[in-house]
């Protein structure tokens, strides 16, 4: 039920987060306008048309559906209100060395067979290991993530600790996967969403083995029409909520008088605020776009985080089908440790790159022509890289070697469409720092409140919401992070009133 309030909320930008925090608090009664710098909503989940594709510039993977129901639940809604989703069989295809390919199965009998065949007994060591991950999962996700990240005290309930200590936030991943699990194809199968989102294995706590569980037990789907139809569903609630969304809005400024926002200074006047929620990138919000007397952080500190990857992508369009490929295919056929250490350990373009391609018309018809196959490539790449053209084509041409190898024929003669994005696009568009894609690293030392505050310490109306702050990067926690700075910014108003 809505409170009564005349309170103006600005958020700056348009994004999961962005979106998920404004629609929360236009429920609960605030006046809610949403200015985003781009042309359309979704921030890095935007979406792009060209030659007759249709391509998802960022995230393709849809997991934990649970926390998309959740919040569609919130407003009386369904995700079936927004979407259509389909389970993926197979979830994915994993390509390793000797172009040994590899289908990971939906149903979890036949995942438990596949762990078997390739190490004997590993079936009821994946059934320990996910009852594990479950656990983490369900805790993780419904007390963990919600929590917002601004005191130790938040973890003072003795039943939390407890929780804590059964979460393995003190053990590495690379410890915790080895107690399970030997043979080098297991333990890339499940070490997989770290490099991808996160940090080395040796860095990440074996809390996020609760991503294992999402993939294995909860499986991989996709949303009709692609997952910027995700988007599309929480803007429309947004709207029916009273949210204003205004575009090709940029935000030059957060005014800020005796320590509190006023409001924002956008291209086209001042616009003022009893509440400003930044969801664009963190950094460039406090640095960029605050006086240096209402920093919280500094240089120093930002160049001290470990960052997650930033990407290498290219958005094909082929002019004939390619039946060996499924819709996600991880290509494993080089050194998995090596890309790793050459993001993490000593960041550099590397020399043997680890990479994925999503191939959406594989499932969806409507996202190519009919006879096209729909192709997004995705390289994760060290942050604060140089990405000139030739960079960039080097390793396309990498990538494609290996991928018309795995597929047994010609594709770059059939590329109809083909557009390049990188660490200078992440700049230009999201004012992402140091040209990252996913926002800061999954490590002990950047977990929970030890992650930047989504409260600013020195200007007492000012929230930040996002992959760089509580809970960290991947779709669901930024549409977690929105709710949770609402709740922070409806528990001050109260407190107040």
């Amino acid at each position: 039920m809505a409170i009564s309030t005349s309170k103006q909320v600005l958020v700056i930008g348009a994004g999961f987060a962005g979106l998920s925090a404004a629609t929360a608090l236009a429920q609960r009664g605030y006046r809610v306008t949403v200015l985003e710098k781009n042309e359309g909503p979704g921030g890095r989940a935007r979406v792009f048309r060209a030659a007759g594709f249709t391509f998802d510039m960022g995230p393709s993977w849809y997991w934990m559906p649970g926390v998309f129901e959740q919040y569609f639940a919130r407003f009386g809604k369904k995700v079936a209100d927004y979407y259509d989703l389909v389970r993926l069989d197979p979830s994915y295809q994993v390509v390793f060395p000797g172009d040994d390919a590899v289908d990971i199965p939906a149903r979890m009998a036949d995942i438990r067979q596949l762990f078997e065949s390739i190490e004997p007994g590993s079936a009821a060591q994946l059934d320990e290991f996910l009852r594990q991950a479950q656990y983490k999962y369900e805790v993780g996700i419904n007390k963990f993530v919600h929590m917002p990240g601004r005191s130790v005290l938040e973890f003072a309930d003795p039943r939390l600790l407890v929780d804590a200590v059964r979460l393995d936030i003190l053990q590495s991943m690379h410890k915790h996967v080895r107690r399970f699990f030997r043979h080098p194809k297991l333990l890339q199968l499940v070490e997989f969403p770290i490099l991808f989102l996160g940090a080395t294995s040796q860095n990440t706590p074996a809390l996020y083995s609760l991503m294992n569980y999402a993939d294995l037990a909860l499986g991989t789907w996709y949303p009709k029409g692609g997952m910027h139809k995700i988007v599309e569903g929480m803007v429309q609630l947004a709207q029916e909520q009273g949210v204003t969304l205004e575009y090709n809005q940029e935000v030059q400024e957060i005014r800020v008088e005796k320590g509190r926002a006023t409001g924002v200074q956008t291209a086209a006047g001042f616009r003022p605020a009893d509440v400003v929620i930044a969801g664009a990138d963190y950094h460039h919000a406090e640095q960029q776009l605050l006086k240096p007397e209402w920093r919280h952080y500094d240089e120093a500190y930002w160049n001290s985080r470990t960052m997650a990857p930033s990407s290498l992508l290219f958005y094909l369009g082929v002019s004939k089908r390619l039946p060996k490929l499924r819709h996600h295919n991880l290509f494993f056929d080089e050194d998995f440790e090596q890309h790793a250490h050459e993001i993490y350990e000593e960041p550099q373009w590397p020399s043997k790159p680890l990479f994925y391609v999503s191939a959406p018309s594989q499932t969806d018809p409507t996202v190519a022509p009919a006879g096209h196959e729909n192709l997004f490539l995705l390289m994760p790449v060290a942050p604060d890289l140089a990405d000139p053209e030739e960079t960039r084509e080097r390793y396309y041409h990498q990538m494609m070697d290996r991928l018309e190898r795995h597929v047994g024929e010609n594709i770059r003669d059939f590329v109809v469409f083909k557009r390049s994005y990188a660490h200078q696009d992440f700049g230009a568009d999201y004012h992402s720092y140091k040209g990252n894609a996913y926002g800061l690293a999954n490590t002990l030392r950047q977990t929970a409140i030890l992650k930047p505050t989504l409260k600013s310490k020195k200007v007492s109306n000012l929230y930040f919401t996002g992959q760089l702050t509580v809970p960290g990067p991947g779709v669901p926690p930024s549409l977690i992070s929105g709710q949770v700075v609402a709740k922070e910014v409806e528990k001050e108003f109260s407190i107040k009133n």
